[in-house]
């Protein structure tokens, strides 16, 4: 899973102009990969790549065909392969019941967290099954909410169970190519989403009381990132959970 010219991994990671991806494509520059940063803000790329010899920022709005079409082309055309996917970009949605949140809210939701990392699980896997070495390694962010759902959080809820289904079907469609595919859940990282639920004010509980959360910096989620992708073809880490120490998850409510 190397670039035949240096021996150096070739990376996309989307959601790269901020939080955690922004964290994970830094972290992946600084170990020697070569990344391609996608994202809608073009500015907020380059402030990530801070001028990195070895990035590439690709304005991409992962729910358009034809942006990650362009996305993955232009990382081939670069360094001639794709080695790793961190299918990171996603919303937290809108802040209702299901019989509270309007229909577009809902598909704006889906379009993003499902439907766009399953846009650039497909064109990963088709660059990954077509390169020479063949194979790689997708790893897409789900979130502790995959496993127990915050209050008034359908839409994402509903896509952080879905990305378990579209992680497992992808490993298994890979095997006979060599590409891997693990799902990260991360809670509570020190992120500005986590600033639009209130988890370092009082997020919500399901009790209706308001909780002051703890966090982990988001330098700490990256290096977990780092983790499952630096495994070895022989090897993948198929799920797993990262927690800020203490955080109302296990027993949630």
């Amino acid at each position: 899973m190397t670039d035949s010219v240096s021996g150096r991994h070739v990376a996309v990671v989307t959601g790269a102009g901020s939080g955690i991806g922004r964290a994970v494509a830094r972290a992946m520059l600084d170990e020697g990969y070569r990344v391609a940063l996608a994202g809608r803000r073009e500015a907020q790329l380059l402030e990530t790549a801070d001028g990195h010899p070895e990035s590439l920022a690709v304005p991409c709005d992962v729910t358009v065909p034809d942006d990650v079409t362009r996305l993955f082309a232009a990382a081939r055309e670069r360094w001639g392969r794709v080695d790793v996917l961190f299918n990171n970009a996603g919303i937290f949605g809108p802040a209702g019941g299901v019989d509270e949140i309007s229909v577009a809210d809902w598909d704006a939701t889906l379009a993003v967290n499902l439907t766009g990392s399953m846009l650039c699980a497909a064109e990963a896997v088709r660059t990954m099954k077509a390169q020479e070495p063949r194979g790689g390694r997708i790893i897409n962010n789900g979130s502790v909410s995959a496993h127990s759902p915050r209050p008034r959080s359908v839409a994402y809820a509903v896509t952080k169970h879905a990305m378990t289904g579209l992680t497992r079907s992808i490993e298994l469609d890979g095997r006979d190519f060599g590409i891997t595919c693990g799902q990260i859940d991360i809670g509570n990282t020190a992120t500005e989403i986590m600033d639009t639920i209130g988890v370092g004010s009082g997020a919500l509980q399901a009790d209706g009381s308001r909780r002051v959360e703890p966090m982990f910096p988001v330098e700490d989620a990256a290096r977990a990132v780092l983790l499952m992708a630096g495994m070895p073809p022989s090897a993948n880490v198929g799920s797993l959970i990262v927690t800020a120490a203490g955080m109302p998850f296990i027993g949630r409510g």
